[in-house]
This record gives structure tokens, C-alpha cells and sequence, in this order.
């Protein structure tokens, strides 16, 4: 090979490699992090995931919890305290508690509850009477305490559900006649009520 040929080939080489060194040097680094509309909607549901988590400390004081049961007028009235300290013995706040209570059946005013003193219509259980298909208690307190038992040791500990969007369409499944979507929003919305302060829950 000549001389001149040999030459032109390695200057070709030389031009090649300073072109693609350049290009990669030009070329602008690839951002594969979401922006726009597509992040606020990734972060909004990565929120959803994460909030209304049942287990944790109380956010709530058993004297408010008192006041609300007071305000609506319950038969479990000055039970608070219970409730409360039910919460904190199977890590669960006591909000949420009280805020199926409330959707359940008005705090003990409707419904079966009045007869079963049962804080979530808990159906027939061993160990406690049932009457038409649902477990029933000596006292309110006998009841709550049942409910955290069931949330803390099924749905949590057994099946790994935590927020309120999770345990709902199994608690209360459409196949019942529920309305899943519904009933989440309902004990958000008395959550975060409670949580600021308002005894009474907007409707």
C-alpha cells in the first residue's frame, strides 16, 4: 500500500473519531425525569398512595373524640377515652376509628349498631353473640375493641392494607351493595375535618 494511501486512511480514522467525540460532546444529556402535567401527576398519586395511612400515633385527643360523640349525640357518648387508648394498643389513630364509627351507623344511632354496639357492623365473629348476621357486644368499649382487632390483625398484619383507599373494597365491597368510592371519600373527608379541629362534619 503507498505511502499516500496509508496516510489519507489514517487521517480518515483521525476525522471520524474527532466527529464522534464531538457529537457525543455536543449532544445534550438525556433527561428521563418527568415534567409538566405528567410530573403533577405522578407526585399527585404518589401522595394518594402515601395518605390517610391508618396505623401511627393519635392525631386526634380522647377529649375531642368526646366532644364529637357529645356534638352528634351517640349513645357511646364519654367512651373517648377507650377508643383512644384502644388506637394506641394496636397502632392504629383513633381517627379513623371514630370516622367508621361515624359512617357506619352515626355513631351508634342507626341501624343494627344500636342493637350490637358494634363501631364498624362487624359481622359474626367467635367468641360474641351474633344477632341477624352481625356480631354483637356487651359495651361499646367490647366493640372497638373488636373493630382495631380486626384492622390490625387481617388487614394489616395478614393482607399488608394500611391506607384507607386500600382496606375499604374489601371492608365494604360493591358485592354487599357498597359504594367503595364513596364511603373512602366519606371517612377521608371526616379525617381531615377532625384533624383541623371541626367537630362537625360537613355533608
Amino acid at each position: 500500500m503507498k505511502r499516500t494511501t496509508v496516510f489519507l486512511l489514517v487521517l480518515l480514522a483521525l476525522l471520524v473519531e474527532i466527529n464522534t467525540q464531538h457529537l457525543k460532546l455536543s449532544l445534550p444529556p438525556l433527561n428521563l425525569k418527568p415534567t409538566g402535567a405528567l410530573a403533577a401527576s405522578l407526585n399527585q398519586a404518589q401522595a394518594l398512595a402515601s395518605s390517610y395511612i391508618v396505623t401511627g400515633a393519635p392525631s386526634i385527643t380522647a377529649g375531642f373524640i368526646n366532644q364529637v360523640l357529645a356534638n352528634y349525640h351517640s349513645p357511646a357518648a364519654e367512651t373517648g377515652q377507650a377508643l383512644y387508648d384502644l388506637g394506641v394498643k394496636y397502632d392504629i389513630d383513633p381517627v379513623y376509628a371514630l370516622a367508621f364509627f361515624w359512617h357506619e351507623s352515626d355513631f351508634g344511632r342507626a341501624g343494627i349498631a344500636r342493637i350490637t354496639r358494634s363501631l364498624g357492623n362487624l359481622r359474626c365473629i367467635p367468641d360474641s353473640p351474633c344477632v341477624n348476621g352481625y356480631a354483637s357486644f356487651s359495651s361499646w368499649e367490647q366493640g372497638y375493641e373488636a373493630w382495631y382487632k380486626l384492622i390490625r390483625d387481617l388487614y394489616i398484619n395478614q393482607w399488608g392494607l394500611k391506607t384507607v383507599a386500600q382496606i375499604v373494597p374489601t371492608y365494604a365491597p360493591a358485592a354487599d351493595h357498597n359504594a367503595p368510592m364513596a364511603y373512602i371519600a366519606a371517612i377521608e373527608q371526616a379525617v381531615t375535618a377532625w384533624r383541623a379541629g371541626k367537630v362537625q362534619v360537613e355533608q
